[in-house]
């Protein structure tokens, strides 16, 4: 393998989180793209990818719902704890499968994390993210209970997902927001217009989930083989027949580029996230331990501007066929309400 994992700093103000240059996400391993896999194998996975220099492991509390975590414990246990840095999320509550609700109330937030330090069996939380945003309760409120939990040594670092401008600018004004996590890759690319621009101004670091386009942008079409029936992905837009026959076009020039630059697609796609700067921490999830060595050779591909140039414009925004999320979840956010509006119980 060779290639050496560097450390960067996510957020500033003197109060930076040091991760690894590339994290882990674990979510597939339990939970959403098809059934959980086995303990043992996971156990090995995340020992393996810790030894290689992959230290910044990505949870949440509703993956299995709750199994994540639980393995994430299991897998530090004796001595492996020291070795990483530990994210986990909190506020999105998986009811029957189908449906989400979303809570931000100070209650839920405390209960949750005192939750998820059990589960995880640790001291504290390495950065603890609000997984999406509580359009009934303001940020200001949800933030003034994770500042408490700062404040305890219940959590060193705070986080949001998936969050607007003007919510990360509330949030941030309570206390210092370390990292926004947020999907972006070369076909998810809405962030750059605002959200981006916004973390950089106030020195918040930008932790990328699906860099790699929910497997797409390792696969192409191909992907629709390997999706199980209860796959997450088979009810997103994106992964209908149709969309994926429109946007082989954009898998077929990224192998063509990954061709000449002798890699492959996947590591193309994850080395441009990588590229985008070093306050970016991308974290590509996986269950299999060649994967995971393939997306560490992403950090040694070295792009010029013209490559950046050119892989932009094969997955531009008209390039790419079918939303996100579509009308299969309703998260996407509207603004919270006004400090003001908070009646306290």
């Amino acid at each position: 393998m060779g290639t050496s994992v560097q450390k960067i700093k996510l957020g500033s103000n003197g109060l930076e989180l040091e991760v690894s240059a590339q994290g882990l996400g674990c979510m597939e391993m339990s939970a959403f793209y098809g059934p959980a896999k086995p303990e043992e194998d996971m156990i090995a996975l995340i020992h393996h990818a810790v030894d290689s220099g992959i230290t910044f492991l990505d949870t949440s509390d509703v993956y299995g719902p709750h199994t994540n975590e639980i393995l994430i414990g299991k897998a530090l246990k004796g001595g492996w704890t020291e070795k990483v840095q530990l994210g986990t999320k909190f506020g999105v509550i998986y009811e029957d499968g189908k449906n989400f609700s979303i809570r931000g109330d100070p209650q839920y937030v405390r209960s949750s994390c005192e939750a998820s330090l059990k589960r995880l069996d640790v001291d504290y939380i390495d950065i603890y993210y609000q997984h999406r945003i509580d359009t009934n309760v303001p940020i200001e409120i949800t933030m003034r209970e994770l500042k408490k939990l700062v404040e305890e040594g219940k959590i060193k670092h705070i986080g949001l997902c998936e969050a607007s401008a003007s919510t990360i600018r509330r949030a941030h004004a309570v206390h210092h927001l370390t990292a926004v996590q947020l999907e972006w890759s070369l076909w998810a690319r809405d962030v750059e217009e605002d959200i981006i621009p916004t973390c950089r101004e106030l020195g918040i670091g930008i932790v990328a989930y699906s860099p790699l386009g929910r497997g797409f942008l390792s696969y192409g079409p191909k992907i629709a083989e390997k999706l199980s029936k209860d796959d997450f992905r088979q009810l997103l837009p994106r992964f209908q027949q149709e969309n994926m026959e429109k946007n082989k076009l954009i898998f077929e020039q990224l192998s063509e580029i990954a061709a000449q630059k002798g890699c492959t697609p996947a590591q193309l796609a994850l080395a441009w996230v990588h590229h985008q700067g070093d306050d970016v921490c991308p974290i590509p999830g996986t269950t299999k331990v060649e994967n995971l060595n393939q997306n560490i050779g992403a950090l040694s591909i070295k792009l010029v501007a013209k490559d950046m140039a050119e892989l932009k414009c094969i997955a531009s925004d008209e390039a790419v066929y079918g939303d996100r999320y579509g009308n299969y979840v309703t998260w996407k956010e509207s603004e919270t309400p006004p400090l003001s509006s908070w009646k306290s119980e």
